[in-house]
C-alpha cells in the first residue's frame, strides 16, 4: 500500500454487499477485494458499508484488482470536521491526550480557571462525569443512526420498513426484528447487529 494512504482508512470494519446479500465483513481492503470480480458483472448495487456509522463508502471497484487497489490505496474516507490544530503546549507531554480548540464564555474560562488542576483536568472530569450519567443514550442514539443508514439504503422498499424504523428509534430491537422478518436474511440480520449500542472504549488517558 502507498505511504501516504491512512492504515487505519484501509483497515475500517466493514461489510460490503450485492444488492441484499452480503458478500463480505472485514476490513475496507477485504471488503473491496471480495466485491471487484463482481464490479462489472453484478446486476446489483454494490455497497460497501462503515461498520461503525452504517456510512455508505464511496469505492470504485471497477476494473482490474491491481487498477482497484491503486485507487483503493489513494482512497480517504470521510472524516468529521476537526478544527484548526491547537499549538503545541510546553511542560511533560500526557499520555493519550489530544490537543483541540474549545470556546467558551468568559465565565466559562473564568470558572474553569478557578477549578483544582486547571481547565483542561476540570474540562476532563466534566466530561468523565457526563459519560457516567449518560446511561449510554449516547451509543444507543449512534446505534439507531448507523442501522437507519443502512436500512434506509438496503430496505426502504421493503414491506414493514416504516414499522421497524420506528421500532429502531423506540430502542426495542425485538420488535424490529419481527417487523424486518419479511426482509432477505442478510439485511435484516446487518441491521439488527448495527441497532445493537456498542460498548463505550475505556478511558486509557490518566492526568
Amino acid at each position: 500500500m502507498s505511504s501516504d494512504t491512512p492504515a487505519n482508512t484501509l483497515a475500517i470494519p466493514c461489510t460490503g454487499f450485492a444488492g441484499a446479500r452480503k458478500i463480505a465483513s472485514g476490513s475496507l481492503a477485504d471488503v473491496a477485494l471480495a466485491l471487484n470480480p463482481l464490479a462489472e458483472t453484478a446486476k446489483d448495487p454494490l455497497l460497501i458499508f462503515a461498520d461503525d456509522t452504517g456510512t455508505v463508502l464511496d469505492i470504485d471497484l471497477r476494473g482490474s484488482t491491481a487498477d482497484m487497489l491503486y485507487r483503493l490505496t489513494r482512497y480517504q474516507a470521510p472524516q468529521p470536521p476537526q478544527p484548526p490544530a491547537a499549538a503545541k503546549p510546553r511542560g511533560r507531554p500526557k499520555l493519550g491526550v489530544i490537543a483541540r480548540e474549545v470556546t467558551l464564555l468568559p465565565r466559562h474560562w473564568d470558572w474553569l480557571a478557578a477549578q483544582p488542576g486547571g481547565a483542561s483536568q476540570a474540562l476532563r472530569r466534566l466530561v468523565d462525569q457526563a459519560r457516567k450519567a449518560d446511561g449510554g443514550q449516547t451509543a444507543r442514539r449512534l446505534a439507531h443512526e448507523r442501522a437507519y443508514r443502512v436500512m434506509a439504503a438496503l430496505a426502504g422498499d421493503y414491506p414493514g420498513f416504516e414499522d421497524a424504523a420506528r421500532a429502531l428509534f423506540a430502542d426495542d430491537i425485538d420488535a424490529l426484528a419481527r417487523a424486518a422478518a419479511p426482509w432477505p436474511q442478510d439485511v435484516r440480520d446487518y441491521a439488527v447487529k448495527l441497532a445493537q449500542p456498542q460498548e463505550q472504549p475505556q478511558d486509557q488517558s490518566r492526568e
